[in-house]
């Protein structure tokens, strides 16, 4: 993989020189601008608004734009010179817990290798420093033209660069929250707590992006000249009739959906486990999906013995029906021999 900025980590008078590599990539379908009546390409063109005239990326600069207007060129001389120890390093400040960092101050995140064998030990170290605290590193780094506030923590063997967003960066859900008095029975709660139990874990790599794959079946469909696959109808109209009847049927679909399994285990997913035990739950799961499929299988078995046994009840049933007649005679007998006894 291809870093994008080198540079080193300072850890006290420890200096680990390393690269930073994209940790993550998108995979979104991406659409060009044309024009609709001859699916020619709209292009954005660079012009001097003072030349009118289309410039080339070299005679491109940067500059800021001042209150009255004047632009003040910037060069990248400019800004690699800045008076800041994180121009080129990864500044470690401090050592916090995870559960201290908000996840909404979550950024980018990179993978961090170290750069040559003398790098190894020291970043070897860090690492396994980390590991043993169970604490994550606070940093600033330097990063596109602006210093940013970052969290490093270790993934496997490898240290992980999180980019945050500063404090003031973070809005304050101001408004946000429903501003109406809302009461919450006991029955409700009990019923979305059912929900969340059978609903379960998930295994985060069994996810994918199904949007994506319905915009490529119709860039397919139409560059095939086929009509593109109709969309299935809505589930509902989005209202909320009756909460409590809601959550009983969502309990209920659940549970039918994961085949009556009941309560399922509820893990944390906030982290991510070795191989090892990845292979674990993959091998639990196929276990459990062969007992599920096991029981359904006598539960089928004993669906037909009892059908069987329906059966051989409504023979014997229609048979002593059609002897009744004969049977109803002897209460008449001891009716009239009570009669007898009485007199």
């Amino acid at each position: 993989m291809r870093s994008i900025w080198n540079g080193a980590i300072s850890f006290g008078l420890v200096s680990i020189p390393v690269k930073l590599v994209n940790a993550t990539e998108s995979h979104a379908v991406s659409f060009r601008q044309v024009h609709t009546e001859d699916n020619g390409r709209i292009r954005y063109r660079k012009v001097c608004e003072l030349e009118d005239r289309e410039v080339t990326q070299s005679e491109i600069g940067k500059a800021y734009e001042g209150a009255d207007g004047e632009m003040i060129p910037i060069t990248d001389d400019d800004l690699s010179h800045l008076p800041l120890p994180t121009a080129r390093t990864i500044e470690i400040v401090a050592f916090v817990p995870a559960d201290r960092i908000d996840p909404l101050q979550m950024d980018a995140a990179y993978y961090i290798a170290a750069a040559g064998a003398p790098a190894a030990k020291p970043y070897t170290l860090l690492r396994e420093a980390l590991k043993r605290s169970h604490k994550v590193a606070i940093a600033k780094f330097a990063l596109r033209g602006r210093e940013r506030l970052g969290m490093l923590r270790v993934v496997d063997d490898v240290i992980v660069l999180h980019g945050l967003l500063w404090p003031d960066e973070v809005r304050a859900p101001e408004g946000v929250a429903p501003d109406v008095d809302v009461t919450v029975r006991d029955k409700e709660l009990d019923l979305a707590d059912a929900l969340m139990d059978t609903l379960g874990e998930v295994d985060l790599d069994d996810l994918h992006d199904e949007y994506r794959e319905a915009v490529e079946e119709v860039i397919a469909a139409k560059a095939a000249g086929e009509t593109p696959p109709a969309a299935p109808a809505p589930a509902g109209d989005g209202k909320v009739l009756d909460l409590m009847a809601a959550l009983e049927k969502s309990v209920r679909e659940a549970r039918e959906s994961r085949g009556g399994a009941g309560e399922a285990e509820v893990r944390n997913l906030h982290g991510r486990g070795t191989p090892k035990e990845t292979g674990a739950r993959k091998s639990t799961s196929r276990t459990a999906a062969k007992k599920t499929a096991s029981a359904r299988k006598s539960t089928s078995k004993a669906g037909e013995a009892k059908g069987a046994a329906k059966k051989t009840a409504s023979k014997s049933t229609s048979k002593a029906t059609e002897k009744k007649p004969a049977a109803k005679k002897a209460p008449a007998k001891k009716g009239a021999a009570s009669g007898k006894r009485s007199a």
